[in-house]
């Protein structure tokens, strides 16, 4: 575990939130690296510099992160003129999927821009200063090879996978692979921010810790004793000329994807209610992406208690959405097939503030992004219905998203 230098917070760091336009976030980021984000439709948040930072792993990486983040607010000076959820001290979060050794990490940024409800805000963090803004870079070329897990290696996981559901050893279990991509100078984090925000506005656009990516799912929301989950399982993609609305009218009608569906959205509410008084299920219905469509169903609860945003998170994770059901069946078989490891792929990624308010979405159509290499994820819920070869294809139309925004298309 690391955070940041004793000296500093003992000093008590000084918070300042105040109004400003907050308009354009994605296009107020100054660096092509180290960008934070959390954006959906023009609104949310985004980030840079780094005031602090907290890295764990293992299975105790959510109490730790939880811990550290409540001491390290406890010790600020805090001066907020708005008091609503996003606004004083913020730390952008991205967890790994296993609880195995690997990289979790809260990085709390210098500044801090915000936009909800037409009205924006600006939070500086000690002592930060203005920054020049740095022209954005878009790649001439980019070359694609496998990953850690080959299409080959993916359809045979599949397909061993499909074997022990047939056998009745679980009910459904989420594989991924992955797939390389190389550009020609390094990669500029703004650019590829851009263009998922741009193609795909109905989605959280998110960057923390060079895990870049704009996921259609939210884990958990918390704003007071409100909670909220947007569950997605069962996907359809456009293929044999078939129109919208009779892609819709087949995924709805779909026995593999409503059955892969209702185990997602019941492995949630059963997690989920022991912290409420009350919950509700709306849903399903057809989520419809460019380059995909889900089923679609929100959770809504009242906390009987009030339990951090990360102590939630670290009871619903891994949901059914990207694990599997039963939970510690899935997990295994993940380990014993899937043959990668996730990283935070897959991990709860996005953002908690001094309240312990704030949104966590699944980092899903993403990639881990170091100098000039990008490593995109993509996986699929199976159950004993699914077919291989259409798992591979799913796969690849949820790699789309990450490649056109890389490649500028």
């Amino acid at each position: 575990m690391t955070s940041a230098p004793a000296s500093r917070t003992r000093q008590r760091l000084r918070v300042h939130t105040r109004r400003v336009a907050g308009d354009n976030l994605l296009g107020r980021l100054p660096a092509p690296t180290g960008a934070l984000s959390w954006v959906r439709d023009g609104t949310g948040l985004v980030g840079w510099g780094e005031a602090a930072r907290f890295e764990v792993s293992g299975p105790d990486r959510f109490a730790a992160a939880d811990r550290w983040w409540r001491e390290f607010t406890d010790d600020l000076d805090v001066d907020d003129e708005l008091g609503v959820p996003g606004t004083g001290p913020v730390a952008f979060v991205s967890m790994a999927f296993s609880d195995r050794p690997g990289h979790s990490v809260l990085v709390v940024p210098e500044v801090v821009m915000g936009r909800r409800n037409g009205y924006g805000w600006l939070t500086t963090i000690g002592d930060s200063g203005k920054r020049r803004v740095e022209p954005v870079r878009k790649p001439s070329e980019v070359r694609y090879s496998d990953g850690q897990v080959s299409v080959t290696g993916y359809r045979e996981a599949v397909r061993a996978a499909v074997e022990r559901m047939r056998a009745g050893e679980l009910d459904k279990v989420v594989l991924a692979h992955d797939l390389l991509a190389v550009a020609d100078i390094g990669i500029d984090h703004r650019f590829v921010l851009e263009g998922l925000a741009r193609r795909y506005p109905e989605c959280w656009v998110y960057a923390v810790d060079g895990l870049i990516g704009a996921t259609p799912e939210l884990l958990l929301r918390r704003s007071g004793s409100v909670v909220d989950s947007r569950v997605l399982a069962g996907t359809t993609w456009p293929h044999d000329g078939m129109s919208d609305d009779e892609l819709a009218d087949a995924l709805m009608s779909s026995g593999k994807n409503r059955d892969e569906h209702e185990y997602a959205v019941a492995s949630l509410v059963q997690t989920l209610r022991p912290f409420c008084d009350t919950m509700s299920v709306e849903g399903p219905s057809v989520l419809r992406l460019p380059n995909v469509s889900h089923l679609s169903s929100d959770v809504i609860g009242t906390l009987s208690g009030s339990p951090s945003l990360l102590a939630l998170g670290e009871a619903l994770h891994p949901t059914a959405a990207v694990g599997g059901t039963p939970r510690a069946d899935a997990i295994a078989v993940i380990e014993e097939l899937e043959g990668m490891d996730r990283g935070r792929y897959s991990g709860p990624v996005g953002w908690i503030d001094g309240n312990g308010d704030g949104e966590l979405g699944i980092a899903l159509r993403c990639a881990q992004v170091d100098g000039r290499t990008a490593r995109l994820f993509a996986g699929c819920g199976l159950v004993a219905e699914s077919d291989p070869d259409s798992e591979v294809h799913e796969a690849h139309a949820k790699m789309l998203p990450f490649r056109e925004a890389l490649e500028g298309m």
